[in-house]
């Protein structure tokens, strides 16, 4: 028998189910280097909303493509998977093992199964698309797109604003659906083989319980100084940074909209169903890989090394 060792571990699972610790522990006892995979992490303006890593977790295992953009820029699929599959490379050349971990489904569909590339966008065309948005709103932009690209229309929920302006904006900017483009081929390199992909599961009712104690947790941090922070830069609603979860809902509070308590329920709520929706995707699209009962959160990495240690044993 010839040993193989695994090329990547990938860990998915949903907001507060304990992907980061879990990570950092896998990380000390493989030689790892964890990459995220949370589309929101990337932004250097949230570290404390989105639950990025500390410097003192950050210290205990490297880390990587977290906090590497700014929250003025629409930080895309496709960007994240060329550095992705760069830091995964290097960590593999220096004899570590590429620990991908996060929430973000789109993400690992597009590491390990690729992507079909869309032609970019010019950027007059995708600020007409955010302009639209704020002139007309979610409702009146999802009716625009109902004229030009009834497909995605059907798809997408009028209150989707992300997803319209990037369905907007392909659309005028192509010519052609993003659904047709979504069908193409994929075009992309992907990590390569042999990778094991965990996910974390928890009851619903005690997840949704972790959620909202987390939020707590986080204006107890500073979330409502760093959401001010955030507000202060005068963004356009529709970049990616402003939809993260209780960013909506704190801004409200700022401008006296909401009360503490009512926004700190919104958010909440937000942040539950953002959890349900991961859930659905995970069971969907990941069907085939390892599901963990991340209930058993002290003994999950116990549970994982040894099962990669016994599966990297392959081949004649």
């Amino acid at each position: 028998m010839d040993k193989v060792i695994l090329d990547a571990i990938l860990i998915a699972g949903p907001t507060a189910s304990g992907k980061s610790r879990l990570a950092i522990e896998l990380a000390q006892a493989l030689n790892g280097v964890i990459i995220n995979a949370d589309s929101m992490q990337v932004y250097e303006e949230l570290r404390v909303l989105t639950a990025r890593p500390d410097a003192r977790e950050e210290a205990a295992a490297p880390h990587r493509l977290y906090g590497i953009t700014s929250a003025d820029k629409a930080f895309s699929v496709g960007q994240w998977l060329e550095l992705a599959l760069a830091e995964a490379a290097a960590a593999r050349s220096a004899g570590q093992v590429p620990i991908f971990v996060g929430g973000t489904g789109l993400y690992f569909q597009a590491l390990t199964e690729g992507m079909a590339e869309i032609p970019p966008i010019p950027e007059d065309i995708r600020q007409n698309a955010r302009t639209k948005l704020n002139e007309l709103g979610p409702l009146g932009l999802h009716s625009a797109l109902e004229t030009l690209d009834p497909v995605m229309a059907e798809r997408l929920k009028p209150t989707d604003s992300q997803r319209l302006v990037r369905a907007y904006e392909v659309i005028t900017g192509t010519g052609v659906s993003l659904a047709t483009w979504q069908q193409q081929p994929s075009t992309t390199p992907t990590l390569p083989q042999p990778w094991h992909g965990f996910v974390l599961n928890w009851p619903r009712d005690v997840l949704y319980q972790r959620c909202d104690e987390r939020l707590v947790s986080m204006l107890a941090q500073g979330a409502l100084a760093e959401v001010e922070g955030l507000a202060a830069m005068n963004l356009a609603p529709a970049l990616p940074a402003m939809k993260a979860l209780g960013v909506p809902d704190l801004i409200r509070l700022i401008q006296g909209e909401k009360s503490r308590d009512v926004a700190l329920a919104a958010a909440q709520q937000a942040t539950r169903r953002y959890a349900k929706r991961q859930m659905t995707w995970f069971r969907n699209k990941m069907c085939s890989w390892t599901s963990l009962n991340a209930q058993d959160s002290e003994r999950l990495s116990k549970i994982i090394i040894p099962f990669i240690t016994q599966n990297q044993l392959t081949g004649p």
